[in-house]
Formats: structure tokens, C-alpha cells, sequence
């Protein structure tokens, strides 16, 4: 006996199989472009249909390629904070000494961080999330959580390469970036501007007492 209930065109959507995977250029066009939707219009405002139209292809298309709306965010974020994971790359061929690189990192994550765009983007997502909690997790699993993981590894290769002596990579990748942020991100949210000066002062305090922490002896 029928329901009376039709599935919402939307999930029927859902539900098709996957059509053939995207060329890279389209792809990664449909990602930025729902990056530039969901940082500066929010989740629940931002729309497939306009992402879509906006990146010229079909709704059908991005619901085959990434299933909802929720995947597609996630996707954003992965796409966006890969800008600051690059500098977590284990490939990468290390340069400068621990205390040069752990100072690069600080000022990219600072800057990463700092971005207007990037704290208008946390504003409105934890607004959201009161609404909507899930939505706060996908973001914690698809940027800050996935950024931890990476620079713990690379702080884990640090120390098999005898340049860091860390019991646990990853509670001393929290205490970095915590340390550089100090209370700028605070200070901004509320109006303050933070000094290059400000700026540079904290990332030399946190690589400095990180360092006495769990540098080499020779690096302390």
C-alpha cells in the first residue's frame, strides 16, 4: 500500500549512481566555487542550484559527483585548508633548521588563520552548527582535525630525524598553533588589530618555549 509519499526530487538524486568521474579542471571548478559560496554566504544559505549555475555545469552533475550538499562542503573545506597542509608535506625536502621551519609554519598558519574571509567562514558555521551540530563536525573532520593529523606527522618526522623528541605528535601539534594564535584570533573577532610586530612576537614565543620543550638537546 502506497505511502502517499513521493521521494523528493533531491533524493532521487542522491540515490543515482555516480556518472562518470569529472575531468580535474571542472572539478576543481565546482569546488571553488562552492568554496566562495559556502565562505561567504554560509552553509545554509548557499544553494546547489547557483553553485552549480555559477560553475556551468548542471545540479545533476555535482549530485553525481559528490552524492549531497554535505559531501560538497566537505570537499571545500579539504580544497581550502590544502593551502595550508602543503607546508605539512613529509615529501617535501627539508630546509633551514627546525627552529627556521617551525617559524615558517607559525607565520602560515597565523596568516592561513587571520584571513577575513576565514573568520567570517567560523563565525558562520558556528552559528550554524547551533542548528545544526553535524555540520560543525564535518568541518572539524574536513579542515582543523585533518590540518592536526598532517602537521603531527610532520612533527613525527622531525623526530625520527632526531630534530624533535615528541611523546605524542599530535596534543604537540594543538599546543604550536595554539601558542602562535595566542589571543589574536580572540583580539580580532573583537575588533583589535594585531601588529606585524604582535604577530612576529608570538610565533618567536611559541617556536621558543616549544623548542625547550621538545627540541634536541642541541636545538634547545
Amino acid at each position: 500500500m502506497s505511502t502517499g509519499h513521493s521521494a523528493s526530487p533531491e533524493k532521487k538524486l542522491v540515490r543515482r549512481k555516480a556518472g562518470r568521474p569529472l575531468d580535474a579542471a571542472k572539478r576543481a571548478a565546482i569546488v571553488d566555487t562552492a568554496a566562495q559560496h559556502f565562505f561567504h554566504h554560509g552553509y545554509a544559505a548557499s544553494a546547489i542550484e547557483q553553485i552549480a549555475a555559477d560553475a556551468g555545469v548542471s545540479k545533476v552533475t555535482i549530485y553525481n559527483q559528490f552524492g549531497d550538499k554535505r559531501a560538497l562542503f566537505t570537499a571545500a573545506v579539504e580544497c581550502e585548508c590544502e593551502k595550508l597542509r602543503g607546508h605539512f608535506s613529509l615529501d617535501a625536502t627539508p630546509q633551514g633548521t627546525i627552529r627556521e621551519r617551525l617559524t615558517a609554519i607559525g607565520e602560515a598558519i597565523f596568516a592561513f588563520l587571520s584571513r577575513p574571509e576565514m573568520m567570517q567562514f567560523e563565525h558562520r558555521i558556528a552559528a550554524e552548527t547551533d542548528a545544526d551540530p553535524a555540520i560543525g563536525i564535518a568541518f572539524l573532520e574536513a579542515g582543523p582535525w585533518r590540518m592536526k593529523e598532517g602537521f603531527g606527522a610532520w612533527l613525527a618526522r622531525a623526530c625520527a630525524m632526531g630534530e624533535l623528541a615528541i611523546d605524542d605528535p599530535r596534543l604537540a601539534a594543538e599546543q604550536f598553533v595554539s601558542m602562535c594564535k595566542g589571543m589574536g584570533d580572540l583580539e580580532r573577532r573583537f575588533g583589535a588589530v594585531v601588529t606585524p610586530a604582535e604577530r612576529d612576537r608570538r610565533i618567536a614565543g611559541a617556536v621558543e618555549v616549544f623548542l625547550a620543550a621538545y627540541g634536541a638537546r642541541h636545538d634547545r
